[in-house]
């Protein structure tokens, strides 16, 4: 059995053309070898995983190569052989995290002097430089500005903050970016065949999109998920061995969600609960999915760092999403997440979010389900007989005939004087008493019907018979408007609120505490409600709840129409309270007198 060497290790890029993800940083660095324009000192900084350490190998091999080709290493000659073996006396790599003292570095500055045996340069790689020590910091900087001339330091780290700026000031800086979706994708898609190994591209995806931007996390979980899908990588297995939830699951819940089926949500969430995971887990991931649907329906998909068949799931479930349920759904969905973390209950506060989104598709399909219907004319008698009495046979033999009509809002009224193609017959027009009854969808699909122009039936014009239909229930229709047209605000709001001040300050309570030291002392004029905030911080969160507030105040207060909240930030509201022990101790006492009974009762002392 030969010696298995992880894929991190094996297909560790060699040259600068290898590198994956990093092609600004790697051509800036071939230009400065291929120009001769060397800096005394490098620092590499960036996430884990992103080739910080095997671009600073590449580099030192590089421009120690006796015949290089281009800014390549040859990879023949005494140097590239010797760095290639391990057995190289010109390259040095230090861990800083366990050479992190004074005397480390000492011994460092006292190896810099000696001279290269083979090549121009003595190159020094010190990995997780942020974990050095004050004092090894200082004692570096001499020697890192004023090196000599054979000497040539490469810094890496993944937390540049740590790095005192007199370091930073005498290195060039080069940040790694996180290595993207697609590039990942390319090559673990490399790998996998140069291994022979099969996969799907929902598989591939997945390892990448939980690398998080880190091809050597990337190549663990690749060789990982080969041991247990034993070469042939099916996206469900991955998934599994992952332990992340696949992307099925966000788009079967999608579905649920935009039909409105709460109670089929609730169930599929439980059974992600009996999976293992976190409600706080599948929440994100819905927020993520949501968000990805969003770009999906613009320009903007090319956001999205997803690729192949599953990136054509995304842009066809966008295309059923409106653009309000999506934003609604991120809406929930990132407010609950921040509340989460400090939910006793995180169980009902996520199916609590799922019910809400599900009502935004509930919405929109009753919304959808008026924009139309089938209406169909009524059969008409074999002799339509006027109130003049002169009987007229119909033309053509009258039949129920389906025509789809918008119900929606009136756009345009049907002409009572539309041209008609019926024979010339003297008629007295009908009394009041005789006008046919219409139906409520009768009238709301006349109101909505376009001008007919000639189209006649049964040598009667639908125009004029539709008009005449509407007649009877135009002044009800229009009656019954005014009367449902709810008025905008309610003349008593302020009168209401402030006989109610106490009620709706416990309401505001318990539905927000952080909220009350604002509505404590809110003032009311008319239907706006007008509050003070000490802080900006408390000004945005009252602003992100503004209308569950509103919701609450009038509910409790009893009013009908609609409130204004008007929010401004005084930082002189900090003063008016009690900031002192002794001040706070007075506070408390004026809240609840029997306090002091109870420290009296039971020999405590304040703190």
């Amino acid at each position: 059995m030969s010696e298995f060497i992880v894929s991190a290790r094996k297909y560790r890029p060699a040259t600068f053309q290898s590198v994956v993800g990093q092609q600004s940083i790697t051509s800036t660095l071939k230009n400065a070898i291929e120009r001769g324009q060397l800096a005394h000192a490098y620092l590499f900084c960036g996430p884990r995983g992103v080739g910080k350490t095997t671009c600073a190998r590449i580099f030192a091999k590089a421009i120690n190569c006796l015949n290089p080709v281009g800014a390549e290493a040859c990879n023949e000659c005494e140097s590239c052989r010797a760095f290639n073996e391990g057995r190289s006396m010109n390259i040095h790599e230090l861990d800083a995290a366990s050479n992190n003292s004074v005397d480390d570095i000492r011994a460092l500055i006292e190896q810099v002097r000696i001279l290269p045996q083979t090549g121009k340069y003595s190159l020094f790689i010190i990995d997780e430089v942020h974990m050095l020590s004050q004092q090894a910091f200082n004692a570096f900087l001499k020697t890192l500005e004023e090196p000599p001339r054979h000497a040539v330091f490469i810094l890496a780290t993944t937390e540049k903050h740590k790095i005192i700026p007199t370091i930073l000031s005498r290195c060039q800086v080069y940040d790694f970016n996180r290595i993207k979706v697609e590039d990942s994708v390319g090559y673990l898609r490399y790998i996998a065949d140069k291994e022979g190994v099969r996969y799907d591209e929902e598989s591939l995806n997945l390892i990448a999109q939980k690398a998080d931007g880190g091809m050597r996390d990337a190549l663990s979980m690749f060789d990982k998920a080969v041991s247990f899908c034993d070469a042939n990588l099916q996206y469900k297995q991955v998934a599994q061995t992952l332990n992340v939830l696949d992307y099925d699951t966000y788009f079967s819940m999608t579905e649920l969600l935009l039909t409105g089926d709460y109670t089929t949500a609730l169930i599929r969430f439980d059974e992600v609960l009996a999976k293992g995971f976190s409600g706080q887990t599948f929440m994100s991931g819905l927020n993520q999915h949501m968000r990805d649907l969003l770009l999906a329906k613009g320009p903007a998909i090319s956001l999205i760092e997803l690729t192949g068949t599953l990136l054509d799931r995304y842009r066809s479930q966008a295309e059923q999403c409106p653009t309000e349920f999506l934003f609604g759904a991120i809406s929930l969905l990132t407010e609950a997440d921040g509340r989460i973390k400090q939910s006793s209950n995180q169980r009902l506060l996520v199916e609590l979010g799922l019910m809400k989104i599900s009502s935004l598709g509930k919405k929109k399909n009753n919304d959808d389900s008026l924009v139309e219907e089938e209406y169909t004319l009524p059969t008409l008698p074999d002799t339509i007989t006027p109130a003049g009495g002169v009987a007229v046979q119909p033309t053509t033999a009258p039949t129920a005939t389906p025509v789809p009509v918008a119900v929606a809002p009136i756009v345009e009224r049907v002409s009572s004087s539309a041209p008609q193609t019926t024979p010339s017959v003297e008629t007295a027009p009908a009394p009041a008493k005789a006008a046919p009854v219409a139906s409520e969808v009768e009238v709301r699909a006349t109101n909505a019907m376009p001008s007919m122009g000639r189209t006649s039936v049964a040598g009667l014009s639908i125009a004029s018979m539709m008009n005449a239909m509407a007649k009877g229930a135009e002044q009800q229709s229009t009656a019954t408007e005014q009367e449902a047209a709810p008025s905008q605000y309610d003349p008593q709001s302020e009168s209401k609120i402030e006989a109610c001040r106490a009620a709706v300050i416990k309401a505001v309570l318990q539905e927000r505490p952080r909220f009350v030291v604002a509505f404590e002392t809110m003032v009311v004029q008319g239907h706006t409600i007008k509050v003070e905030v000490p802080s900006q911080t408390l000004y945005e969160e009252i602003m992100r709840s503004k209308t569950e507030l509103l919701m609450v105040i009038a509910r409790t207060a009893g009013v009908a129409g609609s409130l204004e909240l008007e929010v401004k930030v005084n930082e002189q509201v900090k003063v008016a309270r009690p900031i002192k022990l002794e001040d706070r101790i007075q506070h408390m006492n004026e809240k609840n007198p029997l306090l002091a009974e109870l420290k009296k009762a039971l020999d405590m002392e304040y703190e």
